[in-house]
């Protein structure tokens, strides 16, 4: 078995595109910035993310509602330098929630929201596990 993706069902598709392509800046697929589906890829590995249109899925299943609340996703990107990610998505628009900050003694973290809400943490390695 392999994770092929993480996929965010989402009800803004043009404003979580813009988020992940031109805030977070991971490399879009197929460039589809009006959906219904995108994959993003990192600058480095193979794990993606991509995204769904919420209202399509709820077709096909007939029983996602337009609405969700609470956090029920957390995606996470590993960056090396967690302050000056930071710096440079604040400067594309983003708004960090927390940090950059010590998470354990292994990790810095960041978080913030995409446009739909969905949590992102930023994470920032200080010790490679023996």
């Amino acid at each position: 078995m392999e994770l092929a993706q993480v996929r965010l069902l989402v009800s803004d598709f043009a404003a979580c595109y813009r988020f992940y392509a031109e805030v977070l800046g991971l490399k879009p697929q197929s460039g589809a910035t009006k959906g219904p589906y995108e994959k993003f890829s990192p600058t480095v590995g193979s794990a993606g993310i991509a995204l769904q249109d919420r209202a399509m899925m709820a077709q096909v299943l007939g029983e996602l509602g337009d609405l969700v609340t609470g956090h029920r996703s957390l995606v996470v990107l590993r960056v090396d330098d967690l302050d000056a990610y930071c710096e440079q998505i604040a400067e594309r628009g983003a708004t960090l929630l927390h940090g950059p900050a010590p998470m354990t003694d292994r990790m810095r973290v960041a978080h913030l929201k995409d446009p739909e809400g969905n949590v992102v943490e930023l994470q920032e390695w200080l010790l490679l596990r023996g």
